[in-house]
């Protein structure tokens, strides 16, 4: 039998939902959502902030083509994916950190933690956490922000007051009282992406409302470092002042918001990326309450990055007749 609108039917392969979003309008929503935070940074520390962004992003790039041209693949650039990149890695080096430090760092998110492994959409870890951490292990003096090691020229480009402050962790570590309004609104000293909790939010809720991000991570992630703080007590806080200071410091919000969300290294199902938050939160806190690192955030997220398989795989449905009593009810039938 033939029908009137045979010719409307259309055949195609998978897949079959489709949809205007592209790698490029997403990476260039988050860096529309990191633009507050960067701009906060640079009336913070001034224009040496945005040396170390402006760095940061072209090594990326430049990192990027040079490794396309040289495997013969097609470049990759585009997509936005390396700028991304290169503005996170900036947020989480202090704005003392010498640039040729800043120049490895970027090197090795980029050829080492990405495209040696077959580049966006297929490293299993963070970019530029594993870059901080690399810096980390390798300059430790460099990236603490209160390590005085930094050269008269970079003296002269950093407020002074800025350098000799030590972070709000660290502070409230050692017993020292910290103002939460400073902690929220970026008065206070740390690397250039984590000082400004209230840029940090207004970046979160754009990519939220965007649909960039979706609530899961980064709310299971803040609320199990919120429900630790609260049950574990402090000598030299009050319960809600001591859950508050571990929130708005140590870059929490910036891990939960712009790289615990990373496409790559995060689960795909909603229970898996519940999963993941809460993960990312005990660990980091249990890092803070129980080891000299004050901070946390790197480490909990990089941990977690190497668990998302085994997450996916526990918590994405199995399609139908895949169990075991599937086969076995069948194995029954065939008898």
């Amino acid at each position: 039998m033939a029908y009137e609108n045979d010719n409307l039917l259309t055949v195609t392969s998978s897949p079959h939902i489709r949809s205007k979003r592209t790698t490029q309008r997403i990476m260039l929503d988050v860096i529309i959502a990191l633009v507050p935070a960067l701009a906060f940074s640079v009336y913070r520390f001034g224009v040496r902030a945005l040396m170390l962004t402006v760095i940061s992003v072209f090594t990326c790039v430049l990192c990027e083509e040079l490794f396309c041209r040289i495997v013969r693949r097609q470049s990759t650039v585009y997509d936005l994916s390396a700028v991304v990149t290169g503005f996170l890695v900036a947020f989480n080096v202090p704005v003392t950190l010498p640039m040729w430090m800043l120049v490895l760092g970027d090197v090795f998110a980029i050829v080492v933690a990405k495209m040696l492994f077959g580049g966006i959409g297929q490293n299993f870890i963070n970019p530029a956490l594993s870059a901080r951490v690399f810096m980390f292990l390798s300059f430790p003096s460099y990236m603490q922000p209160t390590n005085g090691v930094f050269s008269e020229y970079i003296g002269k480009l950093v407020n002074a007051d800025v350098v000799a402050s030590a972070t709000p962790l660290t502070q409230a570590s050692q017993g020292t009282a910290v103002s939460l309004q400073d902690m929220f609104i970026g008065n206070i000293n740390g690397v250039l992406g984590e000082v400004s909790a209230l840029c940090l939010l207004v970046g979160g809720i754009y990519l939220i409302a965007r649909r960039v991000i979706s609530w899961h991570i980064p709310v299971s992630f803040l609320a199990t470092a919120a429900i630790i703080s609260l049950i574990v007590p402090s000598d030299n806080f009050g319960r809600v002042d001591f859950m508050l200071v571990n929130l708005l410091g140590g870059g929490l919000i910036l891990g939960a918001l712009f790289m615990a969300t990373d496409y790559s290294t995060s689960p795909v199902t909603p229970v898996g990326k519940i999963i993941f938050g809460v993960g990312c939160g005990a660990i980091t806190m249990l890092i803070r309450l129980f080891s000299s690192n004050t901070e946390g955030v790197s480490f909990a997220i990089l941990i977690m990055n190497l668990l998302v398989y085994y997450i996916d795989r526990f918590t994405m449905p199995k399609p139908f007749g895949t169990g075991r009593k599937d086969r076995a009810g069948k194995a029954e039938k065939r008898a």
